[in-house]
């Protein structure tokens, strides 16, 4: 089996029906969602916009975030002190708690080949994937590989027989690999390693500022050299340690390039320079890695949404608190006021008010009585009540959203695969300038070899591409992380990069647009038939479908004491965008629409013009029909939603068109479009017809979404350029399935998208021209002799702390 595109991890869109893999690797995190994130100061730069997961890796004072560019991805490498530990203490001495690893799968058959889950705690920076992508490129072996840096797990399709080689390979690189039989309970509970002193990097600041003063009081030389050593002796050592690893595996990453500067200057006899610039870049790396995780534990407030325990009924009808990881699907639960609800759950006893904000973004709390769903992370206001547990702690609602923005985190936009592959051109380019700037004028022209190899050191700084490379990743993830937060679940930064280019918008009607929750209004008998026999036959029919128009006509016989489950349906048949059929007592029925009636033959004139009289009025009409005649008709109407008025005035004032797709008649599909002022409205549409509908317009050119939430709108959803699903609070599929879920059935949370979508761009535009222009600026300024290795510093790390904060600013919207 040839190499699968080992080189390669930015792989375009995938496929919609599988928006929530990532091409069917395994990701090493898919039975534990929920995963205790408590995170330290991290790898400050994170490329591929994954939410690294760090499980509490020091920065040790004097280590550096690696910005440069690796073999095959921009590698910010940080010496994470890897003594294995996977619980340590953040820099300048502040604890964090440790992440719990995630369950790892089990090896699992890929035709003639395995895929293993391996987890690599030390893995959490594009270095340590560029040195194992470049050490498993060799081996022939290895048929793929998959990284996620956030769980810190590779992913490997490899030989049956290579795993032992596979993993001697990791450990030759100092890592530690970890398979699925490691017992990540064992691995939780490590002990922290001692937090790490500060008082290294205060010593290296005075001794680089001790320096300083002594070659401007002309002291002696070697003082002002003996006190630089010392500096770069006390917070450099891990710069130059992880230098090395970088120049010896052929990357070009910030702390190679640090080293070398900075060995040059020493050469050159440049000692405060050479201790400064070390000093305030490990500074500088400690700040941007604060700044960076928050970016990173954005969600981190969702994953603090649940308590750790609940008080469950036991056998003997007592309560007890008990960890949420022990209490089985059907366990009773008592949630008092005040408290937030551990599991999904249905009420059993009780009512209240629930606060779901933080999952939908609902500003108002939302009454529950009993055969009420309750959510995980939401809030019970004055009431209490039972539920019974119907999803495990690691499958609930919630933990399917946090795994859903990991995944999503996990993912490169379009824009940040065209830096990368800039930054991947940008870096050896500049290192041949630098190179070329050093040996050529001196060597030609007679320059002097002292001015220009400190001119060439300076570009060596200025070379790396971090600020660059950064800009998109903390900007995606804080726009991802945004949208959660106001109930908006979107599968990966392609799709918030791609709502701003949005111009229609295909909406179904029933649910979307409309309550989803129609009453039947009008029954009327059309044949010689006893009303109550009519009406059970009726009702027997729709009570197998789950269709919102055929449960009105459910609910309306149940509530006048109609009995359907006196007629037994046999071969029963849903007919898609039509209606339904069944036999009962051996004869065949039909309930369905106007289009049913049409094909089975029974239309009348008479038929038609009450018909047409109903479905002016706004109402759909469905009816009964047997081998022979209709029977009956049922009217039913569906009520309009208040907020889709607003989204649709707000989705025009966006320059979005707006239509509306629904199977229902046209007359009533016209009737509601006015009512929330759509112009275009297409009635009558079977699921291919909704697909062909999106497909035209994206054929004109458009750029289009499919908002939905049933099954007909599956072929749609799945062919427009971003599928929303509405109220996906409730629904796996639609969580695992749409490229944007909208966690209520509120469409306003698409312009919000929308204008998340045109933010995030202008900030990454903002950050991109930034990072390229600051540099752009200190290459200039060292060519013509006024740039310095203070500058080069302050270009590299302070356009990354710029960009950064920048980006960060989507948090807020």
């Amino acid at each position: 089996m040839p190499h699968a595109n080992l080189a390669e991890t930015d792989r375009p869109e995938r496929a919609k029906a599988c928006a929530h893999g990532h091409d069917g690797h395994v990701h090493g995190h898919a039975d534990e969602n929920v995963d205790g994130h408590g995170r330290s100061e991290s790898c400050g730069h994170n490329h591929e916009a994954h939410d690294h997961d760090h499980a509490a890796h020091p920065h040790v004072h004097g280590e550096s975030c690696s910005h440069g560019d690796a073999a095959n991805d921009h590698a910010h490498d940080h010496d994470h002190d890897h003594a294995h530990s996977h619980a340590d203490a953040a820099c300048c001495g502040t604890a964090h708690a440790a992440a719990a690893p995630v369950k790892l799968p089990q090896s699992e058959a890929v035709g003639s080949d395995l895929r293993t889950a391996i987890r690599i705690m030390q893995m959490d920076c594009p270095t340590e994937e560029a040195l194992i992508r470049k050490k498993f490129s060799r081996m022939p072996s290895v048929r793929s590989m998959d990284f996620n840096l956030m769980q810190r797990v590779l992913t490997v399709v490899h030989a049956p027989d290579a795993l032992e080689t596979i993993l001697a390979a990791i450990r030759s690189l100092d890592f530690t690999p970890e398979l699925a039989d490691a017992n990540p309970d064992t691995a939780a509970a490590a002990p922290h390693a001692p937090s790490k002193p500060w008082w290294p990097l205060a010593l290296a600041g005075i001794a680089a500022v001790g320096s300083e003063a002594a070659s401007w009081l002309g002291a002696p030389v070697w003082l002002a050299a003996g006190l630089a050593l010392l500096a770069i002796a006390s917070c450099g050592l891990t710069t130059y340690k992880k230098g090395w690893v970088a120049i010896r595996n052929g990357n070009l990453n910030i702390n190679a390039l640090m080293s070398i500067a900075v060995t040059g200057a020493l050469i050159l006899q440049q000692w405060p320079e050479a201790a400064m610039v070390m000093v305030l870049f490990t500074i500088a790396e400690l700040i941007e890695a604060k700044s960076l995780d928050r970016a990173r534990n954005a969600i981190q407030g969702l994953m603090q949404l649940t308590p750790e325990q609940a008080s469950v009924q036991q056998a003997d009808g007592n309560w007890r608190l008990m960890d949420l990881k022990a209490i089985a699907l059907g366990a009773v639960v008592r949630v008092k006021p005040g408290e937030r609800i551990a599991l999904d759950g249905e009420i059993v006893a009780g009512r209240s008010s629930v606060d779901q904000a933080p999952i939908t973004g609902e500003s108002l709390p939302v009454d529950k009585t009993v055969g009420d769903a309750v959510f995980a992370g939401t809030i019970n206001q004055a009431g209490s009540f039972d539920y019974r547990v119907t999803a495990a702690a690691s499958n609930t609602t919630l933990a399917r959203i946090i795994h859903a923005v990991e995944e999503a985190q996990g993912t490169k936009a379009p824009t940040q695969r065209f830096v990368d592959q800039f930054a991947r051109v940008y870096t050896p380019i500049v290192f041949a300038a630098a190179l070329a700037v050093a040996v050529l004028p001196p060597l030609l022209f007679g320059g002097q070899w002292h001015e220009w190899v400190y001119k060439a050191l300076v570009m060596l700084v200025i070379a790396c591409p971090c600020a660059l490379v950064i800009s998109t990743p903390v900007t995606i993830v804080s726009g991802l992380a945004a949208a959660a937060r106001k109930g908006i679940l979107i599968k990966g930064g392609a799709y918030l990069e791609q709502g701003r280019k949005l111009s229609r918008l295909a909406l179904d009607k029933t649910g979307t647009i409309t309550h989803g929750k129609p009453v039947q209004t009008e029954f009327e008998m059309l044949a010689d038939v006893d009303v109550v026999r009519c009406r059970t036959l009726a009702a027997s029919l729709a009570g197998r479908s789950d269709h919102p128009v055929s449960m009105a006509i459910a609910t309306a016989a149940k509530n006048d004491g109609i009995v359907s489950a006196s007629a037994t349906v046999e071969a029963f048949e849903a007919l898609a965008g039509r209606g339904v059929r069944g036999d009962i007592d051996g004869l065949p029925y039909w309930l369905g629409n106007h289009r049913l009636v049409e094909e089975l033959g029974r239309c009348s004139a008479s038929l038609e013009a009450r018909l047409d009289a109903l479905e002016g009025q706004g109402k759909t009409v469905v009816m009964l029909v047997d081998a022979e005649r209709v029977l009956a008709l049922f009217a039913v109407a569906d009520t309009v939603k208040d907020t889709s008025r607003a989204a649709i005035a707000e989705l025009q004032r966006l320059g979005v068109r707006a239509a509306m797709l629904t199977g229902d008649n046209p007359h009533t599909a016209a009737a509601i479009a006015q009512q929330v002022g759509i112009d275009e409205a297409r009635g009558n549409q079977l699921p291919e017809d909704k697909l062909n509908a999106v497909a035209q317009w994206s054929q004109e050119g458009a750029t289009v979404g499919m908002v939905g939430d049933g099954i007909n709108d599956a072929p749609a959803l799945a062919r427009a350029d971003i599928g929303f699903a509405m109220g996906a609070m409730g629904t796996d599929t639609a969580i695992e399935t749409a490229d944007v879920a909208l966690m209520d059935d509120d469409l306003r949370k698409i312009p919000q998208f929308i204008r998340l979508s045109k933010a995030t761009h202008a900030v990454l535009v903002q950050n991109i021209t930034l990072a390229l222009g600051i540099k752009s600026v200190f290459l200039v300024l060292t060519m013509i002799g006024l740039g310095t290795m203070w500058m080069a510093v302050f270009a590299d790390v302070g356009a990354s702390l710029l960009v950064v904060a920048n980006g960060l600013r989507l948090l807020r919207k």
